[in-house]
């Protein structure tokens, strides 16, 4: 069959399922636009290309598959480069597509030539300039398995015009081998997701090794990192915790794979105090799909000084990259903490020979004295971390006294129960965040009962982030009540994508706390810089009451409607606005050069 190169596109994107895409066209990506129109794929038009990169972003970390953004060549794809930045960064898979000039002219400073590819190389998993319309289907059947093989990430497929116009000849058996690569992928996923994972012949012999130092251990702590944010591993780590009575504290990318009241909460610079006690107390780490960054760690040699570390991640580069392990297993933890489970469940209910009289005997014995004595020790140590957590960690730390305003800890802390009043159940929540104090606030008191309940943008920090991964996770959850918490400076970065949300029509609230100021900007100044509050403060702002109202949004002032909730949370966008004192902090807060337990709380 005769196709255009954009008609292949089309074809690998229904291929993979693909119904919704967003994005911004213009001349250079025109011809793939116009196949788009009778694809019957949904096109969401956002009003700013890094949007286009957060809407991919919300749909692919709620289902955990590739999602899928168009923008056109030089300023529009610079402008995506940054919510690029921000998947490769939280390890999300996306799929951007930017349309590129003529081949002819490439190199030749043509009008919106940007050289997208060389640009993008350094922030994405994998980048393509597709210059022969021949190899179009196997870059793209390869960007989606690049995508989500190993550690997932994004992949950018830059396009020129004339190859998307070009027709070709393709054989229906081309795409019948392409669906059948397609479907074998699927099905063999976990199998092929990682070639440089732990071989076979070593798997076995470590597995054991993970659980006899699980056994041994007497103050041990589970560490859980966005590696393990995925239904599937959030089981494997309930299992676990079934045969293994363990503390657990995560990163800020692992809040919700398991409930937060069951956890001891966020490690690192902002993370609870018990939490970071914890990690530093603790005789054993083991971490799953974390990376031990400097948010988390603070000063390594401070942070479990004194721990034993297992490390499971599926990326070979994040073990030992940080802090060096006593074993670890390159895998998806999907796959390997399962196998650790059934090993630790042989390795504690071991018999240790008693009545016997030979020599094997009484060491068995004296093994097994020395496991009741650790699994004594770890009762004990399990209840002294969650005595702790209950005297030290609450919705007040922080807390401004005599304050009038709110406390927006507690606001955070009691939204599920509010909008339980209207219907809205606790687990039909999703959460957004952009990135300041309210993004600390909420990891530190929302309380998150499941993976990929909290989208957040963590390595890169970027803020305007919030807003259009809540649309993009809206989309792909249209049952689901999407939350997006904000600030008055995170905000402003992608306001216009209010008309995208009023557009689309989703089920986004969006709560704007407003104290006039960059809030962790100006704490770190009044912790650090002796409050010296240099273009931290905002001078003016506008009423985000009423900018909502203007993009067509009901809109609700929470400091003046004591029922703000039954606005925010009927079917439809609305956006709340709840000022707050601009003196509120997120403690504790870890000073750069302080161990994690050397905290200002």
């Amino acid at each position: 069959m005769k196709l255009t190169g954009s008609e292949i596109i089309i074809k690998v994107l229904k291929m993979h399922h693909i119904d919704t895409v967003a994005g911004i066209p213009g001349g250079y990506i025109l011809p793939f636009y116009d196949a788009l129109s009778r694809s019957g794929i949904t096109h969401v038009l956002v009003r700013h290309e890094q949007a286009a990169g957060f809407v991919a972003q919300g749909m692919a970390r709620t289902t955990g598959k590739p999602a899928v953004c168009l923008v056109t060549s030089g300023p529009g794809a610079i402008n995506l480069l940054t919510a690029v930045a921000d998947a490769r960064c939280d390890s999300i898979p996306i799929i951007a597509i930017s349309g590129q000039v003529n081949t002819s002219l490439i190199g030749t400073d043509a009008f919106q030539e940007g050289d997208t590819f060389g640009l993008s190389m350094p922030i994405t998993k994998h980048s393509a300039m597709v210059k022969n319309p021949e190899e179009l289907l196997e870059t793209m059947l390869s960007a989606f398995e690049i995508a989500v093989s190993g550690r997932p990430g994004p992949v950018l497929i830059d396009v020129p015009k004339d190859v998307q116009t070009a027709v070709i000849e393709v054989s229906e058996d081309a795409f019948a081998r392409a669906e059948k690569r397609i479907a074998d992928f699927d099905r063999f996923a976990h199998g092929r997701r990682n070639l440089f994972r732990t071989q076979k012949h070593e798997f076995d012999a470590l597995v054991a090794m993970f659980a006899s130092t699980l056994v041994k251990a007497k103050k041990p702590v589970l560490y859980i990192g966005g590696g393990a944010q995925s239904p599937e591993a959030a089981a494997a780590v309930a299992a676990f915790r079934a045969a293994y009575k363990v503390p657990v504290v995560t990163s800020l990318m692992g809040i919700g794979v398991v409930p937060a009241e069951e956890t001891l909460g966020m490690v690192g610079m902002h993370g609870s105090y018990c939490a970071n006690r914890a990690m530093h107390d603790a005789d054993l780490v083991f971490a799953l799909g974390a990376r031990f960054d400097d948010r988390a760690a603070g000063v390594c040699a401070e942070f479990c000084p004194n721990a034993k570390i297992l490390h499971i991640d599926v990326d070979a580069c994040e073990i030992g990259k940080i802090l060096p392990p006593f074993a670890s297993l390159v895998y998806d933890v999907e796959t390997a903490l399962p196998a650790v489970t059934a090993a630790l469940c042989v390795a504690g209910s071991e018999k240790s020979g008693a009545g016997s009289s030979t020599a094997s005997g009484t060491a068995a014995g004296n093994a097994g004295a020395e496991k009741d004595e650790a699994s004594r020790a770890r009762e004990s140590w399990f209840s002294e971390m969650n005595a702790l957590k209950s005297q030290v960690d609450n919705a007040f730390v922080g807390r401004v006294k005599e304050a009038s305003l709110p406390n927006p800890r507690a606001f955070i802390a009691e939204l599920p129960a509010a909008a339980a009043k209207y219907g809205i159940k606790a687990d039909d929540i999703l959460v957004t965040t952009d990135v300041g104090q309210h993004q600390m606030w909420t990891a530190q008191c929302y309380p998150f009962t499941r993976a990929r309940q909290l989208l957040t943008s963590g390595s890169l920090g970027t803020m305007g982030f919030g807003l259009p991964a809540a649309v993009g996770a809206a989309l792909a959850n249209p049952k689901k009540r999407v939350v997006c918490f904000s600030g008055d400076g995170s905000i402003l970065m992608n306001i216009q994508e209010l008309a995208t949300l009023a557009e689309q029509n989703l089920n986004v609230t969006v709560i704007v706390f407003e104290n006039g100021v960059l809030g962790m900007v100006r704490q770190q100044q009044k912790y650090l810089f002796k409050k010296t509050y240099s273009a931290s403060e905002f001078m003016q702002n506008p009423d985000f009451v009423a900018v909502a109202k203007g993009f067509g949004i009901r809109a609700v002032d929470a400091n003046e409607d004591d029922d703000w909730a039954k606005t925010a949370f009927a079917d439809g966008p609305c956006l709340v606005r709840l000022r707050i004192d601009a003196e509120e902090d997120v403690l504790p807060f870890v000073v750069a050069g302080h161990a994690n337990i050397d905290s200002i709380r």
